[in-house]
């Protein structure tokens, strides 16, 4: 496979207020065709802006550096109109908040058949019928009805249905999926991800899935790139990083699942993550972290190759898996698949 091959993102960053206050520093990953990668941490970490970068859709006033390929590609050198016509076609995205991602005039199956005919030569009956396919294989009764509502006329889970249909719609070579089934209940997200899954699969699509629910990602993902403050803190095989953790705060994230811990306390990590514009110096989770050291505070922690194809952002990584206070690697997995909605 080609070294070009795939979605790259090198040295990302992305800052606001004409560059002056960073939110994403130095983020790097790699997603090759058919792989799907878990984007994991807290609220305000950067997870969602990370995947808006990839598809040039930042908020206002933000600038992004660094470099993003998707097949050698450079998407963030291309022309407004060429960088629209990837949106879908080779990039699909799942937007968290459907209700804000829709447009409120527009009947929700016209603007599928729209991506539809945007990206391909097909007429509007060819169009409107898979759209209707699309609508049934995403979980929604009474699909040549549903075609003709507005938003406001559905549920919150049935919007999000919706979104999941239009970015899937075009057939991407890779999708970026943005807390996909936040809105759905049990038996509807259980679906969700095996389509999700199943396509990803039978069409070798890369996928970015990014939550904050570790086990719905121990599931759909190989790997998981866990994020705090901005960077990637540990990135690595799914299982490697779940049972043999060497960053504290991926260790946190993991104790706090309930059942990790004995007693009937849920645990959690102390304190909250750091504003963008004040940073502590050094490891940015050294105020929060049990096993801060004089060292930690000082300069910028390195990724450090701590097992095969696994790193970690942490001086004291040789020492995590001595301190970790959750249970054997089976019990872990029994404890993920106990609280996994898939």
């Amino acid at each position: 496979m080609s070294a070009n091959h795939g979605l790259v993102v090198e040295d990302l960053g992305v800052s606001f207020a004409r560059g002056t206050v960073p939110v994403i520093r130095n983020l790097s990953f790699r997603i090759r065709p058919g792989e799907a990668l878990g984007l994991v941490g807290e609220s305000g970490s950067g997870k969602s802006l990370t995947a808006r970068a990839i598809l040039g859709l930042l908020p206002r006033g933000a600038q992004a550096s660094g470099r993003i390929t998707l097949d050698g590609i450079s998407l963030l050198d291309l022309a407004p109109g060429e960088r629209d016509r990837m949106r879908g076609s080779r990039i699909g995205m799942i937007f968290q908040d459907p209700m804000s991602s829709l447009n409120p005039v527009l009947r929700v199956g016209n603007a599928i058949a729209q991506v539809i005919r945007s990206h391909e030569d097909v007429d509007r009956k060819t169009a409107r019928a898979r759209t209707i396919e699309m609508l049934q294989r995403v979980g929604l009764s009474d699909a040549p009805r549903r075609f003709s509502a507005y938003p406001h006329q559905l549920s919150g889970g049935m919007r999000q249905r919706i979104m999941i249909a239009m970015a899937l719609a075009a057939n991407p070579s890779y999708l970026l999926a943005d807390e996909p089934t936040t809105a759905l209940d049990v038996v509807v997200q259980a679906g969700i991800l095996r389509l999700i899954d199943g396509l990803r699969r039978s069409r070798k699509m890369g996928l970015l899935f990014v939550s904050h629910d570790l086990a719905v990602v121990s599931r759909m993902c190989e790997r998981i790139a866990v994020m705090y403050a901005g960077r990637i803190v540990e990135e690595g095989p799914t299982v490697e990083v779940l049972q043999r953790p060497r960053m504290p705060y991926t260790i946190g994230l993991l104790d706090s699942i309930p059942g990790a811990q004995s007693g009937n306390r849920l645990a959690a990590i102390p304190g909250v993550p750091p504003q963008p514009e004040a940073l502590p110096p050094g490891c940015s989770f050294a105020p929060r972290c049990r096993m801060c050291i004089a060292a930690c505070t000082e300069s910028a922690v390195p990724m450090f190759d701590v097992g095969e194809d696994h790193q970690a952002r942490c001086l004291r990584s040789a020492e995590t898996a001595k301190t970790r206070t959750g249970g054997t690697a089976a019990e872990m997995q029994s404890l993920l698949s106990a609280n996994s909605h898939a």
